[in-house]
């Protein structure tokens, strides 16, 4: 049997203050927007280039950057999606393939396309010398 093969795409955090956050990780990192949910001087939900997805909670009472769900790129959605329910998650109501595992983590599967992008994504060693 081939094992699935993924990696993460996105973590997505709860953040009371969003356009701090837009500037800190623009700023200080170059992580400009990717996407974004509303407009840039309103936005709902604002994805980087480089993993982050930040969910504008203004009434968040926890600690800021909770955890919202982790997007994981897949190189095949149906066989990830198998190999999962051999555990005990439920899907989420955002759709079939959204998971709740037992211990409350919100997973959200995204079928890669090209599929072979997961393959690359992969092979890039990240302690490399440059």
């Amino acid at each position: 049997m081939n094992m699935p093969r993924a990696y993460l795409e996105h973590v997505a955090i709860w953040v009371k203050d969003i356009r701090w956050h837009i500037r800190f990780f623009e700023d200080v990192f170059g992580m400009t927007m990717r996407e974004v949910d509303g407009t840039r001087d309103e936005p709902r939900q604002y994805w980087t280039l480089g993993g982050l997805q930040f969910i504008h909670q203004p009434r968040h009472d926890a600690r800021e950057g909770r955890l919202a769900h982790l997007g994981v790129m897949c190189e095949d959605l149906e066989a990830a999606l198998a190999a999962a329910h051999r555990y005990d998650v439920s899907t989420m109501p955002q759709g079939r393939n959204w998971l709740r595992l037992p211990g409350g983590l919100a997973v959200e599967l995204i079928q890669a396309k090209p599929a072979s992008c997961v393959a690359q994504a992969l092979a890039i060693n990240p302690r490399a010398e440059a």
